[in-house]
């Protein structure tokens, strides 16, 4: 199957674009944008990007935002199901979020008790994600290509057959330094696919690594003695 008629660009749910439920979802809570960026572990203009529609969340930055909104990652983009434990190479759908440059294949299944999503992530020339912090760990193994990992300011350049492999927590970003496209199998136990429920209090209680180094957690709704988790 053709690759241009393979992928799917989800995005309109609701008959909304993603940047007006977002922002909706957002003011609905009184949320400022500086907040969702902290609970989120991306910055301010990256936040306020997203809701202009200038530009467009990688998946885990999605899931991230979704999170701090207390809503599910499918309230905001359909994805494909997977609940078999083997996946095709030429059946496997395709897909994007939005007009995002960056296309997905779903390869982990959705079963009771699973903590690892992968997914191979098509990456073209010249594309840079932005920098996130979130909860778990990943790891990036090139199938092909060649792309540089940042983590908290290291950078590592890794080619077919190389892979990193890191805390979530730490800051990161990736970046097609090459003039050709990358195909990554990544894996991580953030769920990107939304088959966890979403419990009411979870936003509040993810505390992340800024771009500048620094640890920053939201302020919890009422006083609390001792450390915040």
């Amino acid at each position: 199957m053709d690759r241009q008629t393979q992928t799917r660009i989800v995005d309109e749910i609701a008959d909304q674009p993603l940047s007006a439920r977002l922002r909706q979802r957002r003011q609905e809570l009184g949320l400022t944008l500086k907040e969702v960026a902290g609970r989120a572990g991306l910055s301010v203009g990256f936040i306020s990007q997203i809701e202009r529609g200038i530009t467009t969340p990688s998946l885990s930055s999605l899931a991230s935002v979704s999170r701090v909104l207390g809503a599910h990652v499918g309230d905001f983009l359909s994805q494909p199901k997977v609940t078999a434990p083997t996946t095709r190479h030429d059946e496997r759908p395709h897909y994007a979020i939005g007009g995002s440059s960056l296309v997905y294949e779903r390869l982990s299944s959705s079963f009771p008790g699973n903590v690892l999503r992968s997914v191979i992530i098509h990456e073209p020339p010249g594309h840079r994600s932005e920098p996130i912090a979130h909860e778990g760990e990943e790891i990036f193994f090139i199938l092909d290509g060649a792309i540089t990992v940042e983590v908290e300011g290291e950078r590592h350049v890794l080619e077919a057959g190389d892979s990193i492999h890191f805390p979530s927590t730490r800051t990161h970003s990736t970046w097609n330094h090459t003039e050709r496209p990358a195909t990554i199998l990544h894996t991580c136990t953030m769920d990107v696919f939304g088959d966890e429920p979403v419990a009411e209090d979870q936003g509040a209680a993810i505390a992340v690594r800024r771009r500048n180094g620094l640890k920053s957690a939201p302020k919890p709704a009422k006083p609390r003695q001792g450390k915040s988790s």
